[in-house]
């Protein structure tokens, strides 16, 4: 698992692939200037933090409602939520094009964003870790007169940050590395994120593999701080959901 890691890092410092003498560190400085970097950056970036957002919104409010609300059919509504699970992901990136197309959005952030608001697997992991959530909570609320949209924010979100943060950092992850629905859904190098604009590279600039391989090391470093950072509720929100 680590090998092709370690490969992309010595690559990025030579000046050749197949010579693995002289380390050239300055082949970060140099990929970066002569490709579009920061405009890949930035649109990682916006790309990810608002499906971030979308998703967590969508995935704690579907989820208290599986876990925490009865009402007819409740079971078997979860049950075909889950159905688009069993589909490959790319059996569904034709349908998604046509609809962003025929809103006109192709190329655009909403066009990004706007089919990746919604995560199964997000609300099953919410839904997983809100029945673990003591009832006498709610209860208690509910005797100080609390609605279900107080309880929802004052008493199921915030006993549920670990839960948040593991989600929060898997979207973020799934997103910023993102590249088959990227590609379809944009057109120009303005609007590409970082793993289409990195693909490209090439064919754009002519870049050489190390230059490539510099440049992907230099989008994998945000991912690593957002993990050394968020890892201690990463770990405890799955040990709590996985019940």
């Amino acid at each position: 698992m680590i090998a092709p890691f370690l490969y992309m890092v010595a690559t990025a410092l030579m000046s050749e692939p197949d010579s693995l003498r002289h380390p050239i560190p300055d082949n970060f400085s140099a990929a970066l200037v002569a490709a579009p970097f920061g405009r890949f950056l930035l649109n990682s970036a916006i790309f990810s933090l608002a499906v971030v957002a979308g998703q967590v919104l969508t995935s704690a409010t579907a989820a208290y409602a599986f876990a925490r609300l009865r009402f007819p059919g409740r079971d078997r509504l979860f049950l075909a939520y889950l159905c688009p699970l069993m589909a490959p992901a790319i059996v569904l990136v034709i349908p998604r094009f046509l609809l962003i197309d025929a809103l006109g959005w192709v190329d655009s952030y909403p066009g990004l964003i706007s089919t990746e608001l919604v995560s199964v697997t997000g609300i099953f992991l919410l839904r997983q870790f809100f029945r673990t959530i003591p009832r006498d909570l709610e209860d208690a609320a509910r005797l100080e007169g609390a609605g279900e949209w107080t309880i929802f924010w004052r008493v199921i979100m915030p006993s549920s940050r670990p839960a948040l943060a593991t989600l929060a950092v898997l979207a973020f992850a799934d997103q910023w590395r993102s590249f088959v629905w990227p590609l379809v859904a944009t057109r120009s190098s303005g609007m590409q994120p970082l793993e289409v604009g990195i693909a490209n590279l090439r064919g754009m600039y002519d870049l050489s593999w190390s230059y490539q391989m510099a440049t992907a090391v230099a989008a994998v470093i945000p991912l690593m701080l957002l993990y050394f950072v968020a890892h201690r509720y990463f770990i405890r929100g799955f040990e709590q959901t996985v019940v």
